[in-house]
């Protein structure tokens, strides 16, 4: 991570663990965590909005983690705006920002020892980018472990993530509670997304194909539809939004822990590539109809 020119007056940037824990030790009352790769946007403010609101602290984490990206990925590509993220962690009220280098989380260089996601994590984006749970994972729970907070905070755009972490804290016994925050979007839909800026201006339009297929499928889970109803809507209006420039990865309902749908709550989560870029959005649904076969 390339330092700052200058960090913004009243917030503390930190570079090492141990810098870390001596701004941690001078603190009192709550703490929370807001886990970050930076290029931070409105998303992420509305994360740190969260965070401060419920905790007298907040560290902010800025890490591109190499562990969840495959060797065809962006990681070399991925937006590096730390003087900008600063300034909208200063703007939010943070109290430290933690933004370490790569061999700070990694001394010995890439971990032998990595967290099993379990079967959740082999579905849906575990399936699409083998390895990448373990990866997110791994570096999850090294930086809980690092901030100590009694909070941290994810945003409901990686759904599957914000799941994998809650049942990771539940099954370890970890002493902290995990808060989703919901999407944020443009006011055209598009949810928020740091990868949102490799889009052109004509592509930008097709990706609204994912936000249009949620409201869709929504709308007709709502109305009384049933499961493969509500999936037949979802994927008309993803056609006719993206209008075959899209290349759709996955489309599917299940319940909010991303088992089999039944009658009640449920998620709609979709994945397709634009161009070269890859966009996943994800929106709850009511399921008021009879439940047709699933897949």
């Amino acid at each position: 991570m390339s330092r700052p020119v200058a960090a913004p007056p009243g917030l503390q940037v930190v570079w090492t663990r141990a810098e870390l824990a001596a701004v941690r030790a001078g603190w009192s009352g709550s703490v929370a965590v807001v886990m970050t790769m930076g290029a931070l946007h409105d998303g992420h403010a509305a994360l740190l909005r969260a965070a401060a609101h419920r905790a007298d602290h907040v560290i902010v984490t800025v890490f591109v983690n190499p562990l969840q990206f495959g060797p065809t990925e962006d990681f070399d590509r991925y937006p590096r705006t730390i003087d900008d993220d600063l300034e909208i962690c200063r703007q939010a009220g943070v109290g430290a920002v933690f933004a370490p280098s790569r061999a700070e989380i990694y001394p010995d260089g890439e971990p032998m020892v990595r967290l099993d996601p379990g079967p959740l994590g082999g579905i849906l984006e575990g399936a699409s980018r083998p390895g990448f749970f373990h990866g997110v994972l791994t570096v999850v729970l090294k930086l809980l472990q690092i901030t100590r907070p009694d909070l941290a905070f994810f945003g409901e755009k990686d759904y599957q993530q914000l799941t994998l972490v809650r049942r990771m804290v539940r099954d370890l016994d970890l002493p902290v509670e995990i808060v989703g925050v919901p999407t944020v979007r443009e006011p055209d839909g598009l949810a928020r997304s740091s990868r949102n800026r490799y889009l052109s201006a004509p592509q930008r339009q097709v990706a609204l194909g994912l936000s249009a297929a949620l409201r869709a499928g929504a709308a007709h889970a709502s109305g009384g539809g049933a499961f493969d109803e509500v999936l037949s809507a979802a994927r008309l209006a993803f056609d006719r939004a993206a209008g075959g420039d899209a290349e759709l990865d996955y489309l599917v309902l299940t319940d909010p822990q991303l088992g089999p749908p039944v009658a009640g709550a449920g998620r709609l989560l979709i994945a397709a590539r634009v161009g070269g870029t890859r966009l996943i959005d994800n929106m709850p649904v009511e399921l008021t109809g009879s439940r047709a076969e699933g897949p």
